[in-house]
């Protein structure tokens, strides 16, 4: 009997709390199907618009709101209209999901209950932008979400939930994210109702001890041969499709590189970015500072993707080539 009684008060608590959504992308998306699937009312999502430069792989948060009578904004900026519009709602708790825009305190704040951010890294690490790009490049072996309050400074605000799962040599950023989207819907649908009811966890985030990283850029991409083969191997695996790539240079020209393997992890095969084995499967060798790395895909700045030994083998005519 107290159980039931429990159970209607925490969906009474669930319907009368309006939520107020800054979403994108398809963590957003889910999220969103999250929240709905448990009742949540959802008073307005803000969004972006696509980027037509973007590779687009993600549903749309926008076209699922409409789908449910959700009013939809996507302003090119978290501005005073925003602000007024928010308070207007006069919502209960708002969630940002994969929203690009830093939202001000101001806004914030108008949320009676509080405001809630899901971040794509085991706080206090990986704070800021392209956690999951990072955590690549930098050869992490466990990534996760956190979902925290939101405070003025980014992604530092105290945490509610955490879920961790492991990274593998055959993750890639596309294939970790959507490692992390099963893991922010769960933390969602277990702790909103715990944030409408007052009893959701709460605990203090050591800044002090975690990491910021910014924004990356596709300059960033740039492969050094004279890397260790596998800190070439996790550039790759994590700026490749639907990223801008990472890229060095063949004969002068701009050679993308989108999926490489370690084919030796230690030793020294030849002098760094030498490429010292055709394979039978299509791939090439190349030497790193240390060990060496198989190269299966690459396209040349405006070719086509083809296979490494194809590409390379025709584009230069080069039997001794070295890239750079």
């Amino acid at each position: 009997m107290a159980t039931d009684r429990s159970n209607a008060d925490t969906a009474e608590s669930i319907r009368s709390s309006r939520c107020v959504l800054f979403a994108y992308h398809e963590m957003g998306f889910r999220c969103i199907k999250a929240l709905l699937e448990i009742g949540a009312p959802i008073a307005a999502l803000f969004t972006h618009r696509d980027d037509p430069h973007e590779e687009i792989w993600w549903n749309s948060c926008a076209q699922l709101a409409e789908s449910h009578g959700i009013p939809v904004h996507a302003p090119d900026r978290v501005d005073a209209s925003v602000e007024a519009a928010v308070a207007a709602i006069e919502p209960s708790v708002l969630y940002s999901f994969s929203y690009r825009y830093l939202i001000k305190d101001s806004v914030l704040r108008l949320a009676s209950i509080g405001a809630f951010n899901l971040h794509p890294s085991l706080l206090p690490a990986y704070r800021g932008r392209a956690p999951v790009n990072w955590m690549l490049v930098n050869g992490e072996r466990e990534a996760g979400v956190t979902l925290h309050h939101m405070v003025a400074r980014a992604d530092a605000g105290d945490i509610v939930g955490q879920r961790a799962v492991a990274i593998d040599d055959d993750d890639n950023a596309l294939s970790l994210y959507r490692k992390l989207i099963p893991l922010g819907v769960e933390l969602i649908a277990e702790m909103h109702p715990r944030i409408v009811t007052g009893t959701a966890p709460r605990r203090k985030q050591d800044i002090s001890q975690g990491s910021y990283f910014g924004r990356r850029r596709p300059e960033d991409g740039r492969i050094d041969w004279r890397w260790p083969a596998r800190r070439i191997f996790n550039l790759v695996r994590a700026v490749t499709h639907p990223y801008p790539g990472a890229f060095c240079f063949a004969g002068g020209k701009k050679l993308l590189v989108w999926s490489a393997r370690i084919a030796a992890e230690a030793g020294n095969c030849g002098a760094p970015g030498q490429i010292v084995r055709h394979n039978p499967d299509g791939s090439i060798e190349v030497a790193a500072g240390e060990g060496s790395v198989a190269v299966s895909v690459v396209q040349f700045e405006d070719g086509v993707e083809e296979a490494a030994r194809a590409a390379l083998s025709g584009a230069t005519g080069d039997r001794n080539l070295r890239l750079e």
